[in-house]
């Protein structure tokens, strides 16, 4: 089993959209007892789950061949859902049961997927809100998304839903589940070179765990009737978020929290070497954020970003703010190319936690100047709380953006190569350990880390 750091494009995890399963057959991944190497579960002790590629332990589920989802989806407790490379998961916009459909993870999930064969969980008809999310419980030890595309979540669950049964994440309905969402304080995820795009609701949400987020891309998040942050964190993690491309995330890039403290334990983040673009234009109903919004005494370590054309700053409320004293917020680079994004993200604009080593557009700067290639809507208004570009809402995402920095653009100086992450070795996770491969060349690692800090600003240095 290998063991190294993960680093690879993160640009191309974008060209998943059009890949799949090279399997043509499609199994019933409802079918536990199958006797096929599609999908099984064993509870022998000398059984192993064996499929073509590789061998897992007992009390193994393995997606093998592409399948559809047609009613929600339960990891029992001490059983593991293993996805293997190229496997397509559809899930029906019109599930067999009366709320839309969920993948809760009382255990363990690991998609596996590669650059060349990624995993893909994605509705029937490519719209957001078609389904739930991946939801995970207290006890939900492990989940790895590594080459991951998960599209088209969001929905609201009901009373009836897996999510509510169980307890997870809503105690109250009130509006949809995020794509992704885990709890366990003593957990581990990693979400690694994944894409997670149209997601109706707050793309990961995470209330506890040990995590790695690492060279993703978040883009297309929410929608102007109830909002949607890309990476939303409360108390009780320890993260390190490095890497990672946000694209319109509709209300934050980041909205970090201690909230739930007295139950946890304060989150630990360091968050540097990102890059977010045209966040924060839906804004007007609870006014929290509009790109980094930070709350509730949370103090994160946020480092080496470059935020361009976001509707604001880093931003707190006036009562109940961030821990500031013991945040590290500088430095960045907070770009901008309109006169209204430079007077939004200001020292003396409403709310804005202002440092002095960070770097901010004092005038409008040219955006054609700071990417290989990137198109701005014309029409941009960082103010115009309306998912329509016709309103200046920004572009859909395009696969063929550059967000390389050009030769001689400002941002690739200046950061801060000395950044301690969580976790300088990674993290571990054993039920990728167990599986053994049939061929060395399908062998994935067990271990996930973040890249050092580099001293450019943002996710791409130069070309």
């Amino acid at each position: 089993m290998k063991r190294f750091n993960l680093f690879v494009s993160i640009l191309a995890v974008t060209l998943m959209g059009g890949m799949s399963s090279c399997e043509n057959e499609n199994i019933n991944p409802y079918d536990y007892a199958a006797k096929t190497d599609t999908i099984t579960i064993n509870t022998g002790d000398a059984n192993t789950v064996k499929t073509a590629i590789a061998s897992y332990p007992t009390g193994s589920i393995v997606w093998s061949h592409d399948t559809t989802l047609t009613s929600s989806f339960k990891i029992p407790a001490g059983a593991s859902l293993y996805i293997e490379p190229g496997v397509k998961v559809t899930v029906s916009s019109k599930p067999l049961e009366d709320h839309p459909i969920e993948i809760v993870a009382l255990g363990n999930l690991y998609a596996m997927g590669t650059k060349e064969k990624p995993v893909v969980i994605s509705s029937d008809t490519g719209k957001p809100n078609d389904w739930g999310g991946i939801i995970c419980g207290y006890d939900c030890e492990e989940v790895v998304l590594s080459h991951t595309e998960i599209a088209h979540a969001g929905a609201t669950p009901t009373e009836s839903s897996l999510s509510f049964q169980n307890k997870l994440f809503k105690t109250t309905i009130d509006g949809g589940v995020p794509a992704f969402h885990f709890c366990n304080t003593k957990g581990r995820f990693a979400v690694v070179n994944c894409f997670f795009h149209d997601n109706y609701d707050d793309q990961t949400y995470f209330t506890g765990g040990n995590g790695i987020i690492y060279g993703s891309v978040f883009a297309d998040s929410g929608n102007e009737s109830d909002g949607g942050e890309a990476i939303n964190v409360k108390s009780g993690c320890i993260l390190d978020i490095a890497y990672n491309l946000i694209y319109n995330a509709c209300t934050n890039a980041f909205k970090l929290s201690g909230s739930g403290v007295e139950k946890n334990f304060a989150s630990k983040l360091v968050i540097y070497n990102n890059t977010a673009i045209d966040c924060g234009w839906r804004r007007t109903k609870n006014k929290k954020g509009g790109n980094v919004w930070i709350e509730k005494a949370i103090a994160p370590v946020f480092v080496n970003n470059l935020m361009v054309d976001n509707r604001y700053g880093i931003r707190q409320p006036g009562k109940d703010g961030a821990d500031i004293d013991n945040s590290v917020l500088s430095p960045n680079y907070f770009f901008a190319s309109t006169n209204t994004g430079v007077k939004q993200q200001s020292k003396d604009f409403k709310m804005i936690v202002w440092d002095d080593n960070n770097l901010t557009s004092q005038a409008p700067e040219d955006l054609s100047k700071l990417f290989i290639k990137f198109t701005q809507n014309d029409k941009m208004n960082i103010n115009c709380e309306s998912d329509d570009p016709a309103n200046g809402a920004p572009l859909k995402w395009n696969p063929a953006w550059d967000f390389h920095l050009q030769p001689g653009a400002p941002q690739l100086t200046g950061a801060l190569s000395a950044v301690k992450p969580n976790f300088p070795s990674g993290l571990a996770f054993f039920g990728m350990k167990k599986v053994k491969w049939v061929s060395n060349t399908d062998d994935q690692n067990y271990y996930f880390s973040s890249s050092v800090a580099s001293n450019f600003f943002g996710a791409f240095g130069a070309k």
